[in-house]
């Protein structure tokens, strides 16, 4: 037999041939699949782990809004063991920073991010100034929540190290509890 006719008889049986190409199918399929499944996962954690943060801070800055904390002459160690308790389920406590400011008015109060050139949380003007009866309060927690698959979401990551700066804001008048 030729070898063009061998050739040619070998190309069509190749071409008719069905074993495998589920396998094939699924090879050409399975990463862009498991891209999708990952990437859908880490949006729902950070998610989820930003509502609970969230949650927390507003549940906690409530001490201050109706001056239990005032009161009790409580330190921002006790209000970060606050925060603490609420959110342990998914975060690390030891990454939170928190910054309480008074201010004269609402219109007057800053919420702009703490990030410094390198993409780290600058917290070296931090305050802890819970304020009085009737004064505007910022209450600001940021916490570096940690992506879990690097380069999935490329565009989720705002700081270094592949992680993103979850940011939760408290913004109130405080009671007239003097």
């Amino acid at each position: 037999m030729p070898l063009k006719a061998t050739i040619k008889r070998s190309l069509q049986r190749f071409i008719r041939a069905r074993r495998g190409a589920a396998a094939v199918e699924f090879a050409l399929i399975a990463a862009p699949f498991f891209l999708l499944i990952f990437a859908t996962l880490e949006v729902a954690l950070f998610f989820l782990g930003s509502t609970i943060i969230e949650n927390g801070v507003h549940e906690a800055a409530r001490s201050i809004r109706t001056g239990q904390l005032q009161q009790s002459n409580q330190t921002v160690a006790d209000f970060r063991g606050s925060i603490c308790e609420r959110i342990s389920s998914v975060a690390d406590c030891s990454r939170i920073s928190v910054d309480v400011r008074t201010f004269d008015s609402f219109s007057s109060s800053s919420t702009s991010a703490p990030l410094n050139g390198d993409g780290e949380i600058d917290d070296s003007a931090f305050t802890f100034d819970p304020g009085g009866g009737g004064d505007v309060v910022v209450v600001r927690v940021f916490y570096d929540w940690q992506l879990l698959a690097p380069g999935v979401v490329s565009g989720m990551s705002n700081m270094g190290g592949n992680k993103r700066l979850i940011t939760a804001t408290a913004v109130f008048r405080n009671e007239p509890f003097e």
